[in-house]
């Protein structure tokens, strides 16, 4: 299994377009160790041909022409992607698929509350239905999937993690945190090794913590290295808890969670822009890696 780190942001990249916090001013002017990032996407492939893209950022097109597996080979019109998956309906999740509307032929998975959301905006009516196949992930059972003429030997479980609803969702829901269907984990398995994609999850439960241990490699929500962070930063009102994030640091923390769970290779992504890993230099990125954590960067490329 081959997997390409296509972005490893949160929702607005690194820097955001309008942070000037001392980090992101560091990744502005492109110091070093201030790495800069686009939004959090993934592309997975068996057999280093024909991919599985995990999550449409709004970054898309930036995102493959940094990444030549994906770029057309054949004919006049092709594309190496062959499928999409969506992990939830955030907007750094289903945007770049505005950028996939050129009448090119893939199957798009989403859970069926996302497929949903996609029909109640027909901007994503853009998406001819002659090419683009919309198909509904059933959680909890695994699912291979196809290419164009055939299954391109990846097998997806996806499953539910706690979360919340979209940013654009909140204003019309009663409870913030949503249904099983808003967000979603997922299991890959290409027959021989099996990694797991979770880029957004508010709460370590006892279900998560059993299905991801022993995993080879485990790509898990970054976003924020405190729950006030954004607060403490003064650019926001938010804790991460209530964007739907567990935080890294601390007694609840992802680090904390993580620390008997014997993951072989453990990988944060979607950081968001104030984040202190983002910072090669940081205290908290040697701590981090110290308990075995990497951080995730564009280009990032791991076989398995």
């Amino acid at each position: 299994m081959r997997i390409v780190v296509l972005g490893a942001a949160a929702g607005g990249g690194y820097p955001q377009w309008n942070c000037n916090t001392p980090g992101s001013r560091q990744a502005w002017r492109q110091a070093p160790g201030h790495k800069r990032r686009t939004q959090a996407s993934i592309a997975v492939s068996a057999d280093g041909e024909r991919w599985l893209l995990i999550n449409a950022s709004p970054d898309f097109r930036q995102q493959v022409l940094a990444a030549p597996a994906l770029w057309p080979r054949d004919g006049l019109r092709h594309s190496p992607i062959e499928a999409v998956l969506l992990s939830s309906g955030e907007i750094d999740h289903i945007a770049g698929l505005l950028s996939m509307r050129e009448r090119q032929r893939f199957d798009l998975w989403a859970s069926a509350r996302v497929h949903q959301l996609l029909r109640d905006n027909p901007i994503f009516d853009a998406l001819d239905p002659a090419y683009v196949r919309r198909r509904a992930l059933a959680l909890d059972a695994p699912l291979e999937i196809d290419g164009l003429e055939r299954p391109l030997g990846l097998r997806v479980t996806a499953f539910a993690v706690p979360g919340k609803v979209p940013l654009f969702m909140e204003s019309r829901v009663a409870d913030l945190a949503g249904d099983a269907e808003h967000t979603l984990g997922l299991e890959i398995d290409d027959g021989r090794e099996r990694c797991y994609y979770i880029p957004g999850c508010a709460a370590m439960t006892d279900a998560l913590r059993e299905r991801v241990r022993g995993a080879a490699l485990v790509f898990f929500d970054g976003t924020v290295w405190h729950d006030d962070e954004l607060i403490r930063a003064g650019v926001g009102s938010k804790t991460g808890a209530r964007m739907g994030h567990m935080s890294v640091a601390g007694e609840r923390g992802t680090l904390a969670a993580f620390a008997d769970l014997a993951v072989a290779r453990k990988v944060f992504v979607h950081l968001n822009t104030t984040n202190p890993l983002l910072d090669d230099a940081s205290s908290e990125r040697a701590h981090a890696a110290a308990q075995g954590w990497e951080v995730a960067e564009d280009g990032m490329e791991i076989q398995l």
